[in-house]
């Protein structure tokens, strides 16, 4: 019998002590709006110029990073893990500014969203109900704790978004190896 493939949450480690904390992207480098929604639509986006992220608290710049809104924030190192693997059909990186630093940084996009949630193998799991009075979200989650996915229905896709619960960026057991391996900081790992 072959074991399922293992995915996993990827989150940042909120407890790295003396870490940077930033904006949602919701900004150009010339001030321009810009919708910072459009990162969780599992699809490619073309900017006019570079998002800026601000500091919401100063401090320890990270390999990996969750702006507002979750919105994953990479530098370089993973940008070249993700190419080593040959993830480039499943990733976009789009080249953002951060406040207050020279590096380049990138806003990682994940292009794929899978509808793969295990509503049973999740602890809890909670709909948009019509006396919610959001007809505009009806029928779709309106959380899920300890998220699970059926590994089944995510075919050999290494880093997507759960359709529905678009927060959540999960990865592969592969990916999670890799980044561990690499010594990526910032990084946080449930199994989904």
């Amino acid at each position: 019998m072959i074991a399922p493939k293992l995915y996993f949450d990827l989150w940042d480690d909120l407890y790295v002590p003396g870490r940077w904390h930033l904006s949602a992207p919701d900004v150009d480098e010339h001030g321009r709006e810009i919708d910072p929604w459009q990162f969780k639509d599992g699809e490619v986006i073309k900017l006019e110029s570079a998002p800026l992220l601000h500091m919401v608290r100063p401090g320890r710049a990270l390999d990996f990073s969750l702006t507002g809104l979750t919105v994953p924030l990479v530098n370089d190192r993973v940008v070249s893990l993700f190419e080593r693997l040959g993830l480039e059909q499943e990733v976009q990186f789009i080249p953002t500014r951060v406040e207050g630093f020279s590096e380049p940084y990138f806003l990682l996009n994940a292009l794929r969203v899978i509808r793969c949630i295990d509503d049973a193998r999740c602890e809890e799991v909670l709909y948009w109900l019509p006396e919610d009075n959001r007809p505009d979200k009806l029928g779709q989650y309106r959380n899920v704790r300890s998220l699970r996915v059926d590994p089944q229905k995510v075919g050999n896709s290494n880093i997507f978004r759960p359709w529905g619960w678009t927060v959540a960026l999960i990865v592969s057991e592969r990916i999670k190896l890799e980044m561990e391996s690499a010594g990526i900081t910032g990084t946080e790992f449930t199994e989904a």
